[in-house]
């Protein structure tokens, strides 16, 4: 007879060891998810921004500006001024490039500095000198014009003073000859405050004035601006 083996008891279900039960989360699909928003926020952000930069190219002016600096008083020349583009400001008020041809010519009501946008308040209005007029350069010490308010295209007179070892007028006495004449540029004072004025004057006077200045004998009287 043959042999059998014997069976192998089967183990009964309280004999099973319990195993957890786990559940894996959709973590591919979260990802995906992640990766789609992501890319529709960097998307709008470029969107933001090549709008921004469309408004502001858009809202760019082209004006005049400071080539190099200029002194007070100067005519301006195309080498004093130069064209560039500005961001559009309620605030600034700078002349247009359109007005470059104009402005040539003029004379600057202040000290100019290289690379400022040009106003028009910076022009002296007209170029200082007129058809029938001459100009005429006097030093003036300190004390013998206004300091520091003097500015082109402000009316002047150039009073005479008296020769060294002359007496002064007493009481009612003559009173000084005197220029009327116009401002056209000032220098910076040197370090004693000393300035030089340029004058427009009249054809038949710039001699004269020339001469008395010559000798240091001209002092300056501002009329009022209102005038």
């Amino acid at each position: 007879m043959e042999a059998t083996a014997p069976a192998v008891p089967r183990p009964t279900g309280s004999d099973r060891s319990e195993l957890p039960i786990t559940t894996t989360a959709p973590v591919k699909r979260e990802r995906r998810w992640s990766v789609v928003a992501l890319c529709i926020v960097l998307a709008v952000i470029c969107a933001l921004t090549a709008a921004w930069a469309v408004n502001s190219a858009s809202d760019r002016t082209k004006v005049l500006a400071v080539a190099r600096d200029v002194p007070a008083g100067q005519a301006l020349t195309a080498s004093d001024i130069t064209v560039a583009e500005v961001s559009a400001d309620a605030a600034l008020s700078p002349l247009p490039a359109a007005d470059k041809t104009s402005v040539i010519g003029k004379r600057t009501a202040v000290d100019l500095r290289r690379g400022g946008l040009l106003l028009a308040s910076q022009l002296a209005p007209g170029t200082g000198l007129g058809d029938e007029q001459e100009q005429v350069g006097v030093q003036i010490k300190r004390g013998m014009g206004p300091a520091g308010t003097l500015a082109p295209g402000d009316k002047v007179k150039a009073v005479t003073t008296p020769a060294q070892g002359d007496e002064l007028p007493k009481g009612g006495g003559v009173a000084p000859e005197t220029i009327d004449a116009t401002v056209v540029s000032v220098s910076r004072p040197d370090a004693s405050g000393t300035v030089v004025v340029n004058l427009a004057v009249g054809t038949d006077e710039g001699a004269i004035l020339a001469t008395r200045a010559a000798l240091g004998r001209v002092a300056l009287v501002r009329e009022p601006r209102s005038n």
